[in-house]
């Protein structure tokens, strides 16, 4: 029998990269995604000691229907302290339960916890809206620069918030 890797982290915004663990689980655990206790998406602004170690328990708990377990953790960043604690989750998650941890960038993943994770690679990251973004970026004024800055960091909410930041790395990466 094949010995599957059982953590793994992805380079993306949250929702993009929970839609690539959910087809992740789909083809390779041929798991009904769709309304299943047994996979679960955690969203977070910013990774905190205190969710990593709900996320820790949570993981800890067995697969309520199947003989797998999916947990999804999309965070914009996680605090050192709070990649720390799922080093050891990481490290040997249990017995069925896969893990995901999605960031829009892994530069600031540690190298501890980047060592315990196999990263999903998948389509080219980039769309042409986001080089389109950075391109604007980069030819525009310092004036248009200001506003479209203020625009990307002036949610109503913080789902909104969420997405303005998603949206701001990208345009980052695009200029990368």
């Amino acid at each position: 029998m094949k010995r599957r890797h059982h953590a793994f982290a992805i380079e993306e915004g949250a929702e993009e990269g929970i839609g690539i663990a959910r087809a992740w689980a789909e083809k390779e655990l041929g798991m009904k995604v769709q309304n299943n206790p047994d996979v679960v998406a955690l969203r977070y602004g910013l990774l905190s000691v205190e969710d990593a170690r709900r996320v820790a328990e949570l993981a800890a708990g067995a697969p309520f229907m199947g003989e797998h377990k999916v947990v999804i953790i999309a965070a914009a960043r996680a605090y050192h302290e709070a990649q720390n604690v799922l080093l050891k989750l990481f490290e040997e998650p249990p017995h069925g339960t896969f893990l995901f941890l999605i960031l829009p960038t892994l530069g600031g993943l540690l190298p501890t916890l980047h060592s315990r994770v196999q990263v999903l690679k998948h389509e080219a990251r980039s769309t042409k809206h986001e080089i389109n973004q950075a391109e604007e970026f980069m030819k525009a004024s310092r004036e248009r620069r200001s506003a479209m800055i203020k625009k990307l960091t002036s949610g109503a909410d913080e789902e909104e918030r969420r997405e303005l930041r998603d949206e701001a790395v990208a345009v980052v990466d695009g200029i990368e």
